[in-house]
């Protein structure tokens, strides 16, 4: 009969804590409804997917909700769940940024100036989406950056060979 009891109380425990940790995954996930909708597009979205981090200030204000593409523009248009307790200037920038060279993708929000703020379901119009580092390696290596495109360091010029 003891051991009933001793096996009923770790049971118990296992539950608790099974729904302390659901709840703490919930919390820090980001995953809260409360907030506004903004949308942005871009031209380039690599990297963001739905659940990336949109940060202000380099602190985390919202999440993407969604993404779609809009088949006249053929960018990508991001729909971003904001907190509602952060209001964004109707002037402000948004850019696709990694933490560090190897780091993941988020979406970083440059405040603007103006005292107008965004509306919920409003749009952010000056953004830069990501950069093919890739491609910019791959120019820089091969000469593409500061030189020529045929990777002279002569400016280009032929040299003949001397007899």
């Amino acid at each position: 009969m003891h051991n009933d009891t001793v096996e009923t109380l770790i049971g118990a425990a296992v539950i608790v804590i099974a729904v302390l940790f659901v709840v703490f995954v919930y919390r820090t996930t980001g995953t809260s409804v409360s907030g506004y909708e903004l949308q942005a597009k871009l031209s380039r979205a690599d990297g963001i997917a739905v659940g990336t981090d949109v940060r202000l200030s380099g602190l985390k204000v919202g999440t993407v909700a969604a993404m779609t593409l809009d088949d006249r523009t053929y960018q990508v248009v991001v729909h971003m769940n904001i907190n509602s307790e952060v209001k964004i200037p109707d002037d402000s920038s948004l850019m696709v940024t990694s933490s560090g060279l190897l780091g993941s993708s988020y979406l970083s929000i440059s405040p603007g100036g103006s005292d107008k703020m965004l509306p919920p379901g409003g749009a952010i119009k000056n953004t830069q989406g990501a950069i093919d580092m890739m491609g910019l390696l791959s120019r820089f290596v091969n000469g593409g950056v500061g030189g020529n495109e045929s990777g002279n360091s002569n400016g280009g010029a032929t040299v003949a060979p001397k007899p």
